[in-house]
C-alpha cells in the first residue's frame, strides 16, 4: 500500500517543508537449502520408572550409534528435549495410574541432504518412535539475504518515484529514513509422526527457501508549482 502526504499551499503563501512520500518495499530469492535438521524421538513407557530410564537410554544409545554409523557426526547429535512423565488411565471418572513415560528427543543436524531419508528410516528401525520439524537452511543465508535486502530498496525507490511521478512532483530519490524488517521463509514439515518399523523408504524433498526483505522507506519532495 502506498502512503503519501499530498502538497498544500499554506494561508501565507509558503510551501510547508516536510512532504513525505511513505513506501515500503519488498524483495525476496528463492535458493537452495544445503543442511537440514530433524527431531527424532525415542518414547518408552513402563510401570516402574527405573526400568522405563534404563531401556529408554538403551534405545537412545542404540539410535546415537546407528547416526553416526551413517557419517554423522557425534557434535551434531544433541539432546532437544527429555522428560518423565506419570501416564493415566480414566475410569469413570477416576484417575488410574497406568506407569511412566520417558520422553527422549534428538536433534540431529544433517549436511548431506541426499541422507535424510535415510537417516529416518535408521533411526526408526533403531528405536525411534517420533520424528518431527524436519527443517532445511542455507548456511550462507546471510549473504543471501543481503543481496535481497538490496532488492527490497531499490523496491521503494521504485515505488517512491512512481509515486512523485503520478501527483507530479519533484522527489528528491535518496531516502531519508529507511527501516529494515527481514524474515527467512522455510520450508517446515511441522507435524510430528508415529513411525512403523519395517515401512518403505522415506522420501523427504527438501525444495527450495524463499529469503526476504522489507523495508519501509520515507522520501522528501518539492511540489513542481
Amino acid at each position: 500500500m502506498y502512503n503519501y502526504n499530498y502538497p498544500s499551499l499554506p494561508r501565507n503563501g509558503q510551501h510547508h517543508k516536510d512532504h513525505l512520500i511513505k513506501v515500503s518495499g519488498e524483495g525476496e530469492m528463492a535458493v537452495q537449502p544445503d543442511s537440514a535438521s530433524v527431531n527424532l524421538g525415542i518414547i518408552t513407557e513402563s510401570k516402574q520408572l527405573i526400568t522405563a530410564q534404563q531401556q529408554n537410554s538403551l534405545e537412545v544409545t542404540k539410535v546415537i550409534d546407528s547416526l553416526i554409523s551413517l557419517g554423522i557426526n557425534k557434535n551434531q547429535i544433541q539432546t532437544f528435549d527429555y522428560r518423565i512423565e506419570p501416564d493415566y488411565d480414566y475410569d469413570q471418572g477416576k484417575q488410574i495410574f497406568r506407569g511412566y513415560k520417558i520422553t527422549h528427543i534428538l536433534k540431529v543436524k544433517i549436511e548431506d541432504l541426499s541422507i535424510i531419508g535415510k537417516v529416518v528410516d535408521t533411526a526408526v528401525q533403531n528405536g525411534v518412535n517420533y520424528v518431527s520439524n524436519v527443517q532445511f537452511t542455507a548456511k550462507n543465508k546471510e549473504s543471501f539475504y543481503k543481496q535481497v535486502l538490496v532488492l527490497a530498496v531499490n523496491n521503494a525507490i521504485e515505488k517512491a518515484k512512481t509515486i512523485a511521478g503520478t501527483i507530479n512532483v519533484t522527489l528528491l530519490p535518496t531516502p531519508i529514513l529507511v527501516v529494515e524488517g527481514g524474515s527467512t521463509v522455510q520450508p517446515v514439515f511441522n507435524q510430528p509422526g508415529a513411525f512403523v518399523k519395517g515401512i518403505a523408504s522415506t522420501q523427504i524433498e527438501p525444495g527450495q527457501i524463499i529469503i526476504k526483505a522489507e523495508v519501509m522507506a520515507e522520501f522528501k519532495f518539492t511540489p513542481s508549482y
